[in-house]
């Protein structure tokens, strides 16, 4: 595996007095980098690095400048004797290869670009680069050109590349230049030993350390830059003799490190005494991603230094263990200052004193900005004074402080109450990794309420939370909308339960499912599955579940014109809410047979074909507790119709679930003789007692080989092919029977409102007319009573359900099968053969 080959610079054509050569020898956030002179007249500029020991060059990383870009870098290997010369002539080179780099006008000169080259592996003891003409740009006006980094990877001499001739990867993610170069230098080689140590607790599969050590250095290489970016900015004010902020630099950065290490139990992960038992155990840190805490910003660290001048922080090594570990958000050292005024109140923006007094004061610059009491007459004043400049240069490089304008302040005025200043411009920064910071911040607000529920009502916090995250919801950044996700989340999943009263659950889902929802049709694949699981963990709420909040959104009808992101999304959302929480017969649920129907119906419809096959899948999940309703919304079922290769893959599943149905409900009554397909096309409730007539003279015809004249057992009629066509018979013609329109269930007409009452899956919805015997529904019973055949039947004589005549009692057969006196309700008056 490749690592950092060391090297030093031993020759340039031409260097800056302020950036020298020899900065490239070193990686780092402080690294000024080479730099050509202003106006050089030498051309091309060349680099020669001499490797400390020959090495197995594989991969070559470069990291040009913002604006001073050549605009491409030749690279040449040359492999020295141990005799040679120090630095060797342009002809004993070897060309490698040359890498154009772009001229950075698209980020308007405010991004760096590192290019990676692989190279097949090769001996070599000197690099040298040869640089190009710069672009052309305003601000290169000097013509100079610029190299940040220069990293080389490789292998010793001895090492074999692999059969492939490269190295798979790097051994450390140290050795990357996009690590080192941004990293703070402590943190990069605490990482490089949590490394050796993951390495290591793999190989004695002890993975659950593993898995804590892995998540560590994650966030410690957030927490790096971040420490980077601080030590850049301390030699900054080195640089200008800006002694008093370089030493507030130098606290910051001493005490948001031991606030990390302690934070993330570092000391405990090197186990530096040998193996620690509690290493393998489940940690409340290491539970999910580690919450880093909260940095201390200039101010605070200023407030520290003079309360308490005597208190002399030095940096302490991971090896140190700290008292407290129970802050979620402060360091150790700044449990005097965590909970101060200038940190907890709403109004703070760390301004010490107005700077234009003519300026007209509002509400908020009126509290903010007058002068603290206690330092009017305080001689450590003109010290703060020092620090003023150096606050606003951080407030505005940070996008912290001071990012909202009056009319973001009045749509923010509940949070900005609730939660402070400080955590609301939080998502009100231009930086993204301020709007994650905030979001972690709110989500353990949630996730622990009694941090802030005892002055404020839990639905103001609810409300709060919800404002906030409206607007994260809708971030562009991917890594902030994970971040919003996962606190909506949250919020429905650990604050809202048995806290938050049900108006207010109404609100904050009719304010987020929205945002979700269009999120949900998002082109990229990891947003639009993020927001739809998001979706589901609201819907599970049972707060969400009793209201019907999220189910009767997603079950409304796709449109042909719906989107086919969109519309697939919601659609698979909602078979989803099917699956796991059932049809529902609350008309309000929105997971009714009805409105599943209806949305099944018109997603089949889609142009879409992927939105069609889940259109499919939840019209069958209908199908097999309401087949009656399915098939009232689709066309009828006949040659024609299936023509459509739409409705007969539909039907043809149709077919697989009555046949099943049919098998399952014939199996208790399925003599033993009988044959498995000669029952398959039985309905679901036959009449048991009228059926086993038939049944044994079929299954002796057919125990014999040989087809049989058969004789239906109800209408007589007769069938001189197969016991098939009985089947058949019995399902579709004969006019003694009948299907529940209800169930589909097969049953003798004679017993219909028997069935529907006492039998039926629908029999809590039907009563007995007392009047007529007939069965009705409860909903028009009392239409029923106004329906002219709604009358008394005389004695010896029974109710026809599908004319509503009065027959005699024993005159069935002859009111179905007489051609005088055919029924006129009945469909199958006309399927018989006599």
């Amino acid at each position: 595996m490749a690592k950092k080959i060391p090297f030093s610079v031993i020759f340039a054509t031409d260097e800056d007095s302020a950036f020298p050569a020899s900065e490239l020898n070193g990686h780092g956030p402080t690294v000024l980098g080479w730099r050509s002179s202003a106006n050089s007249k030498i051309q091309p500029q060349e680099l020669i690095l001499k490797f400390h020991r020959p090495a197995k060059v594989c991969r070559i990383q470069v990291l040009g400048h913002q604006f001073m870009i050549p605009e491409r870098i030749e690279l040449w290997l040359h492999n020295a004797p141990k005799d040679s010369p120090t630095t060797p002539s342009s002809q004993n080179f070897d060309y490698l290869g040359f890498i154009v780099l772009s001229d950075n006008s698209a980020s308007q000169y405010k991004s760096r670009e590192l290019q990676s080259v692989s190279v097949a592996p090769r001996m070599g003891s000197h690099l040298k680069l040869r640089m190009g003409t710069p672009y052309a740009n305003d601000l290169n006006d000097a013509r100079q050109v610029a190299l940040i980094g220069i990293n080389v990877l490789g292998m010793d001499s001895g090492e074999d590349a692999g059969p492939s001739g490269a190295p798979e990867s790097i051994t450390s993610i140290c050795d990357c230049l996009s690590f080192s170069m941004y990293v703070e230098e402590t943190i990069c080689e605490v990482v490089k030993e949590l490394e050796a140590k993951k390495s290591r607790a793999v190989v004695e599969e002890r993975f659950e350390y593993a898995r804590k050590l892995k998540l560590c250095m994650g966030a410690l290489r957030s927490a790096g830059e971040r420490l980077g970016r601080y030590a850049l900015a301390k030699r900054q004010a080195v640089a200008q003799e800006d002694f008093s902020t370089a030493r507030l630099r130098k606290e910051q950065i001493e005490l948001y490190r031991n606030s990390v290490f302690s934070q993330l139990e570092v000391c405990k992960l090197l186990e530096k005494s040998g193996p620690v038992t509690e290493n393998d155990l489940v940690s409340p840190v290491y539970i999910s991603k580690p919450v880093l805490p909260s940095p201390p910003s200039l101010q605070e660290v200023a407030h520290l230094l003079l309360n308490d001048p005597k208190e002399q922080h030095s940096p302490k090594p991971p090896s140190q263990k700290s008292e407290k570990q129970d802050e979620p958000y402060f360091s150790p050292q700044l449990s005097k200052i965590g909970r101060s005024p200038s940190r907890n109140s709403p109004t703070n923006t760390g301004s010490l004193r107005r700077r234009n007094k003519s300026a007209p004061r509002n509400s908020y610059e009126d509290y903010e900005e007058r002068t603290l009491p206690t330092l009017r007459t305080s001689q450590t004043n003109e010290f703060l004074r020092e620090c003023q400049s150096t606050l606003e240069v951080e407030a505005n490089s940070r996008g912290r402080f001071k990012v909202m304008n009056d009319r973001e302040r009045r749509q923010a005025a509940l949070p900005l109450l609730v939660f402070g200043t400080e955590l609301v411009e939080m998502f009100y920064s231009k930086q993204f990794q301020d709007r994650e910071e905030g979001l972690v911040r709110l989500r353990n607000i949630l996730k622990n309420p009694t941090v802030i529920e005892g002055s404020i009502g839990p639905n103001k916090v609810a409300r709060s939370s919800t404002l906030l995250l409206y607007r994260a919801v809708r971030d562009a950044v991917f890594s902030v909308f994970s971040q919003a996700a996962e606190t909506v989340r949250a919020l429905f999943v650990d604050f809202i339960p048995q806290r938050i009263s049900a108006n207010e659950v109404s609100r904050c889902v009719d304010r987020l499912l929205p945002e979700l929802l269009a999120k949900s049709g998002d082109p990229s694949p990891r947003i639009h599955t993020l927001a739809q699981h998001t979706i589901l963990s609201i819907a599970s709420c049972t707060e969400v579940r009793q209201q019907n909040l999220v189910a009767p959104a997603l079950s409304r009808p796709v449109g042909s014109g719906t989107h086919p992101r969109l519309a697939l999304s919601r659609i698979q959302m909602l078979e989803q809410l099917v699956l796991s929480q059932g049809i529902s017969t609350d008309k309000q649920s929105g997971l009714t047979c009805r409105s599943l129907t209806e949305c099944g119906c018109s997603g089949i419809h889609h142009p879409s074909e992927p939105v069609r096959k889940v259109a499919e899948r939840v019209l069958l999940q209908v199908y097999r507790i309401n087949p009656r309703l399915i098939r009232k919304q689709l066309p009828p079922d006949d040659d024609i119709t299936r023509r459509n290769l739409l409705y007969r893959q539909l039907f043809t599943e149709f077919d697989k679930i009555d046949k099943a149905r049919r098998s399952e409900m014939l199996e208790p009554m399925r003599d033993d003789q009988v044959d498995e397909e000669e029952g398959a096309a039985f309905g679901d409730a036959w009449d048991v007692e009228e059926l086993k007539v038939s049944l044994p003279s079929m299954a002796n015809g057919e125990k014999n080989g040989c087809k049989q004249t058969v004789q239906c057992s109800f209408c007589d009629w007769v069938c001189e092919k197969d016991s098939g066509q009985l089947d058949k018979h019995y399902w579709k013609s004969c006019p003694l029977l009948m299907k529940c329109p209800q169930c589909q269930c097969v049953l003798e007409v004679s017993a219909y409102s028997h069935h529907l009452t006492n039998e039926c899956e629908a029999k809590e919805s039907y009563v007995i007319c007392k009047r007529c015997s007939e069965a009705v529904h409860m909903e028009l019973f009392q239409l029923h009573l106004l329906e002219e055949y709604c009358r008394e039947v005389p004695p010896s004589s029974v109710r026809c359900p599908l004319c509503h005549e009065n027959i005699p009692e024993n005159g069935w057969k002859e009111h179905f099968l007489d051609q005088a006196l055919f029924c006129r309700g009945n469909s199958r008056r006309h399927g018989g053969k006599k």
